[in-house]
């Protein structure tokens, strides 16, 4: 009865977020208009190594490259106030939804007019000690090939992100009853319940030490005149 349960949950929580996925398709982005609305972002997804100091200090994640359909929902989540973290809150607050799809489409489109992808398939194997806990954790079998080929672009890419990043992240699904910190999403909370946060260590420094698509690309101005 209770597999039957814990089947039942994973699947409800899979239609929610296919219902939220074709919410997000309905608004097609546009990486022009995207450049001319990522104003509030570049002050600190624009600069390499920046840092957050809030709930701890960590380098905000690598925007450019990342899927467009991943940024949209995490922006809607922010919105609707299932990620916690005030800042992003309120910066999500101000976008409408044709807003945070051509943001999207502007982050994404960032990335592969960066350059090629350093995805290789000779990423470095993990650890046996690490191995394991991926495989307790079925990461692989959403976010893909080397952490950087998600089965849905719904999905982040996490290969090459930094690690403090990832860690905070996991740590913030481990959280709840907290006005200010923590995220809802019953597969992440389910899959990153289990760990210590050593563990959460291994694996976030093994994931962030593969190749990936995942960059800063530097934005020195605040304004567009173009």
């Amino acid at each position: 009865m209770k597999k039957l349960l814990s089947v039942s949950i994973v699947m409800a929580a899979l239609c929610a977020i296919g219902a939220s996925a074709q919410a997000q398709d309905a608004k097609a982005g546009d990486a022009a208009a995207g450049r001319k609305k990522v104003d509030m972002c570049i002050g600190c997804h624009g600069i390499d190594d920046y840092r957050a100091s809030f709930p701890e200090i960590y380098r905000v994640p690598k925007l450019a490259g990342q899927n467009a359909k991943y940024i949209a929902a995490a922006l809607g989540e922010y919105k609707k106030g299932d990620r916690r973290y005030p800042t992003m809150r309120a910066v999500a607050a101000s976008l409408s939804d044709q807003d945070i799809a051509d943001v999207a489409a502007f982050y994404e489109q960032q990335g592969k007019a960066e350059g090629a992808s350093a995805f290789s398939s000779s990423a470095p194997a993990p650890s046996a000690a690490v191995a394991e806990l991926l495989k307790k954790g079925n990461c692989a079998s959403c976010h893909g090939e080397n952490f950087n080929k998600p089965i849905d672009p719904s999905y982040p890419k996490l290969a090459g992100q930094h690690p403090d990043y990832l860690y905070a992240a996991l740590k913030a699904y481990q959280t709840s009853n907290n006005p200010q910190i923590g995220r809802n999403n019953a597969i992440m909370m389910g899959m990153a319940k289990p760990f210590t946060h050593a563990e959460l260590h291994q694996l976030t420094e093994y994931i962030a030490s593969l190749p990936g698509d995942l960059k800063t690309v530097e934005q020195s101005h605040f304004r567009h005149d173009e």
